[in-house]
C-alpha cells in the first residue's frame, strides 16, 4: 500500500492507493498528532508527505517518510486524475483554492509557479466568522448560497445609472463598495454578508487565474481546492468570471486530494 499525505495548513487529506483503488480520507489540521497516530499503524506502508505542515507530521511519526515539495506532488495528482478522464491537453494552469490560492502553468513534464494571492479558502472563513460570528463551513456555504450581494457590492450599472455601460452591468465594479455610510451590519442578514464574501473570494481567484493563463498561452483553468467542496455559489462565481474573461474552467473530481495523491505515487 501507497499512503500520501497532504498536510495543510487548514486540513489533512490522506489517498491510500493500493493495486490502483485510491480511498480518501480528510481531517481537520488541529488533528495532526491523531493523524499521525493513525499513520504509524501501518507498519508495511509506502508513505510519503506534502504540505506545508509536513516536518511538524514527520516529527512525529515512528518510520520517518519520504517527502516531496508540495507544489509537484499536486501537479502529479491533477496529471492522474485528468489521465483518469481522458484529458489530452498537454498544457493548463492549475489553481489551487486552499487556505491561500497558488497558481501553476503545468505541462506533461514540468510545472512552474506563476504566483497567487493571499485570497482563499482562509479569506472566506476568517471575513464570515468576522461579519456573522459564524465558523461551521457547511453553514456558511448553505447560508450564502441564500444571500443576494445587490445591498454590499458596487455593480457596474451603478455607476454607469441612466445611461448604458460599456460592459455588462450586472459585473461588481467594487466589492462591499455599495455601503452607505450610515449601514450596520444589524441592517444585512448573514445570506447577504456571506454571499458577498464569497463573491469577493471568487472573483479575485477567477480573473487572477485568467491573467495568469494568459501570460502562460493556455485558456484551460483547472480549479482545485477544498475552498470548492460543496460550495455551489463559489463555483458559479469562479466559472462565470473565468468565461467572462475568456477562460475554460474545468473542476476535478476529488480535486482537493490533488497533493495527497501526487505523494502516494511517489517512488522513493
Amino acid at each position: 500500500m501507497n499512503i500520501g499525505i497532504d498536510a495543510g495548513g487548514t486540513l489533512i487529506k490522506v489517498v491510500c492507493r493500493d493495486r490502483g483503488s485510491l480511498k480518501y480520507h480528510k481531517f481537520p489540521s488541529i488533528q495532526l498528532d491523531y493523524v499521525a497516530s493513525w499513520i504509524n499503524g501501518f507498519d508495511e506502508a509506502q508513505i510519503c508527505v506534502t504540505g506545508g505542515k509536513a516536518s511538524l507530521l514527520k516529527s512525529k511519526m515512528k518510520h520517518k517518510p519520504a517527502e516531496i515539495v508540495e507544489f509537484e506532488a499536486t501537479s502529479q495528482g491533477v496529471r492522474y486524475f485528468l489521465t483518469k478522464n481522458d484529458f489530452e491537453e498537454d498544457a493548463y494552469l492549475v489553481t489551487n483554492v486552499g487556505t491561500g490560492t497558488s497558481i501553476h502553468h503545468v505541462t506533461e513534464h514540468w510545472q512552474q509557479r506563476m504566483g497567487g494571492t493571499g485570497v482563499g479558502g482562509g479569506t472566506m472563513m476568517g471575513l464570515a466568522q468576522l461579519l456573522t460570528g459564524l465558523t461551521d463551513y457547511e453553514e456558511i456555504v448553505r447560508l450564502a448560497a441564500k444571500g443576494s450581494r445587490n445591498r454590499i457590492d458596487l455593480l457596474v450599472s451603478h455607476i454607469y445609472e441612466g445611461a448604458e455601460p460599456p460592459i455588462p452591468g450586472d459585473l461588481t465594479a467594487s466589492n462591499f463598495g455599495n455601503l452607505l455610510p450610515s449601514a450596520s451590519l444589524a441592517s444585512l442578514s448573514k445570506e447577504e454578508l456571506l454571499a458577498a464574501v464569497i463573491g469577493l473570494v471568487g472573483e479575485t481567484v477567477a480573473t487572477t487565474s485568467v491573467l495568469a493563463a494568459g501570460q502562460c498561452g493556455v485558456s484551460t483553468v483547472i480549479f482545485i481546492g477544498s475552498s470548492f467542496l460543496r460550495n455551489k455559489l463559489l463555483k458559479e462565481v469562479v466559472i462565470r468570471y473565468t468565461k467572462l474573461r475568456g477562460g475554460s474552467p474545468l473542476f476535478l473530481q476529488n480535486g482537493e486530494f490533488c497533493g495527497a495523491v501526487g505523494a502516494s505515487l511517489y517512488e522513493v
